[in-house]
């Protein structure tokens, strides 16, 4: 025997409303289609997991989310910490490459970089949790194009 979602009254399975409730009890109503994996989430928190690990949850939001605010916030947080990544790698290679010198002139721009990527970090989560859609010089416009 089934039961109803909205007040819990035993209904027959070929009923298609509660008699008590009158809310529908087929199988779209009892919840047996398929959920979006962050329907629970509210926008500015989901907003904000985009860019807490970098570019890693943005990619995870970006699969699973179909919101088109949070799709926005993972593709700006893929491709602004996926450079800063790859920024990150390419200094740290020059810098063993280069000697002494090269090595303390890499260090000096490694350190300017991960301070840009870490205010650029604080302000996008900051931005999305308050339910702004900031944008990124450039970055931004390339992100609200790849995310629709």
């Amino acid at each position: 025997m089934a039961f109803c979602s909205g007040c819990g009254t035993e209904v027959g399975s070929d009923v298609a409303f509660c008699p008590k409730c009158g809310k529908s009890t087929s199988a779209a109503a009892a919840g047996t289609t398929p959920v979006d994996g962050t329907a629970g989430i509210p926008e500015n928190v989901a907003g904000l997991l985009c860019y807490l690990l970098w570019w890693v949850s943005g990619l995870v939001f970006f699969l699973i989310d179909k919101r088109p605010s949070i799709r926005f916030h993972a593709m700006q947080s893929m491709i602004t910490f996926g450079a800063f990544f790859i920024l990150q790698v390419v200094l740290g290679f020059g810098g063993l490459i280069g000697g002494i010198l090269g090595l303390a002139f890499a260090g000096l721009l490694h350190l300017i970089v991960w301070l840009a990527a870490v205010v650029c970090w604080i302000l996008c989560m900051v931005s999305a949790f308050q339910g702004k859609r900031f944008k990124l010089p450039v970055i931004g416009d390339l992100a609200e194009t790849y995310s629709k």
